[in-house]
This record gives structure tokens, sequence and C-alpha cells, in this order.
């Protein structure tokens, strides 16, 4: 699988995937940072992902320093967890130059930040059981339930759309309201019912939409007609799962533009992705809150519904008169 669309093409090899596996067991804890203005230096924010803080400051890189960056984002977090001298091999660059890299994203040190990425990989490994333990700021367990459990939601989603790049709302706008696209939808265990809530609303707003479930071993026949003017709509949050991931790299593979809806942590789907959505999902409960999903969906068919109105209203009038036909016959 090589990356794509502003990524370096980087294959990562069975060594490398053995390592991911082994490091995702190693330490606890949590080096999120995200890059703020400040000329050309990045500070550390404690509620982004590395890599997502990478994605949304790479315009704030030198060109030398965006090779690493871009390397790093390929086959992530696995560069990262190289000696510099490994690292700054494979991405092209010299020692220094993933030093400075390292120092822009706010850390003190090379070690700190491979312990930020081993950090990390614990967190996008977690399990329900372990996930149950956590706790979210404001939690009280002998307060009002509703109210907090509401809360946790509601600031997931506040805060999951005010970081939204507006280059990657409009990018992607501008791939669903292009009627030559064909659109797919696809998506995990639990978050296929997200791909399905987006799909039922693009159904009625354009031609062209279909959504991919059902047993995984039949996915492969969409495959078949995949090419450049297909767009693949992925939702995959942690622990992301690999027939998911491996599908979205097959289209990636065959021309299809990508846009995966994930969490912070980022699946590894980003890597071939054309536009991410990274948004929040933690709650105090033992899975995931697709608060921030739903509502990022729900936007951008309205906006598709604002943007393409008189399609859109004649295609729906002609649904209701097929409804009212079938209610007749």
């Amino acid at each position: 699988m090589g990356a794509r669309r502003g990524f370096v093409t980087l294959a990562p090899t069975a060594e490398d995937r053995t390592n991911f596996q082994n490091l995702a067991h190693v330490s606890a804890g949590l080096g999120d940072m995200s890059i703020v203005t400040a000329e050309n230096r990045m500070k550390r924010k404690t509620d982004l992902s590395i890599a997502e803080s990478i994605r949304q400051g790479l315009g704030r890189l030198t060109p030398k320093e965006r090779k690493p960056a871009l390397a790093l984002l390929a086959n992530y977090p696995v560069p990262g967890l190289e000696p510099v001298a490994q690292f700054a091999k494979r991405a092209g660059v010299s020692g220094p130059t993933i030093l400075r890299l390292v120092a822009k994203l706010g850390f003190a040190s090379y070690p700190r930040f491979q312990q930020a990425l081993r950090d990390e990989l614990e967190l996008r490994v977690q399990t329900p059981l372990a996930r149950i333990g956590a706790r979210v700021p404001g939690h009280r367990p002998d307060g009002d339930f509703i109210k907090q459990y509401g809360h946790a939601i509601v600031t997931n989603i506040e805060t999951s759309l005010s970081e939204v790049p507006r280059s990657e709302f409009k990018g992607v706008l501008s791939l669903l309201t292009d009627r030559s696209r064909r659109i797919s939808l696809v998506g995990g265990r639990f978050s296929a019912s997200v791909a399905l809530h987006f799909y039922l609303h693009l159904r009625e707003l354009r031609p062209r939409v279909q959504l991919i479930s059902g047993q995984t071993a039949t996915w492969v026949e969409h495959l078949l007609d995949f090419g450049g003017k297909d767009v693949l709509i992925v939702f995959d949050i942690r622990r992301y799962q690999d027939d998911v991931v491996r599908f979205a790299d097959e289209a990636a593979a065959r021309g299809a533009d990508i846009v995966l809806f994930t969490d912070q942590w980022l699946s590894p789907i980003a890597a071939v992705a054309r536009h991410v959505f990274a948004l929040r999902t933690a709650i105090p409960a033992s899975w995931e809150s697709f608060g921030a999903l739903l509502a990022l969906t729900e936007i951008l068919a309205a906006r598709l519904q604002a943007m393409s109105w008189t399609e859109a209203k004649r295609r729906m009038q002609r649904l209701e008169s097929i409804r009212n036909r079938l209610k007749s016959s």
C-alpha cells in the first residue's frame, strides 16, 4: 500500500506492521498535541493526537521538515518510534531535521516525543473493558449522570466542529456536489450505523450513491468497478477494523478518493485518505460516542442540499411521486 495525495509514497514493511503490534502494548498515558500560531513554532495542546497536529500544521513546516512529517503520517506511528538516524534515512533527511521537527511539535527531546507516540498507541488499541474506567473532565460519580454524560457528548461535538479544517469541509463538499462521481459509504461493526445514516441523506439529494454493507467477504465485489471517479466515505474509529482498513487501502490503490471520518487518534486509513475528519469520541463509557460524527454528516448533508437545492428538490419530488404511486397501487 502506498500513500497518496499529499503524502510521500512509502509502503509499510512486514517489520513495520509487526513493530506496530508489539509497540501497541507499551506504556499507558496521554501524549496528544496540536499546532498553534506563533511564527513557525508549534505548541502542545492536550486534545489532538500528534498525527492530527501535524496534518493541521503542515503549512507551517519548511519543505525539509515536511518530508519526515509526511513520512510519519504515511506509516504512522512506526517511523517516529525508530532511532533518529533510521527515521532520517527513511524520510531522506538529516538527523538535525528530525530533531527540528520534534522541537516544533513542542517536545524538549526525541525520547519524550517517542514516549508520547507510545502513549498514543496504548490509547488507540484500548479495549472497552479498559475504557470503562476512564474519566472525562467534570465527571463525578455522585453527580447528575444525565447532565454529566450529556455534557461529555456536547463537548465532543462542539470541540470537534471547532477543529474541523474548513478547507477539508469544502473539499468534501466539492466531491459530493460533483454528479459525475459515484459515492460509496462503508463503516465498521458499530460505525456502519453512521454510514447508513449519512447514506439515507445523500441518496435523496444526489444520484449514484451506494452503501457497502453485509458480510465483509462480499465487499470485494464492489472493488471491481472502483476507479478515479469514485469517492469512498469511510467511518473507522478505534480499535480500527482490519477489513475496513484493507478495503479502503485497495479502493485508494484503484484510484478512488477516500474521505475518512475517524477519531482524534486517527485510523490507519488516514495514510491513503484525501480528506480526514478527526473527531472526538471519548465518553465515560466502554464505547465511543458517535455524536460528533453524526453532527458533521448532518451538516454536510444540509450544506449539500443548500448548494444544489434545485436539483435536490427535483429529485425529492420524483421520490415522493414514486412513493405516492406505490401507496395508491
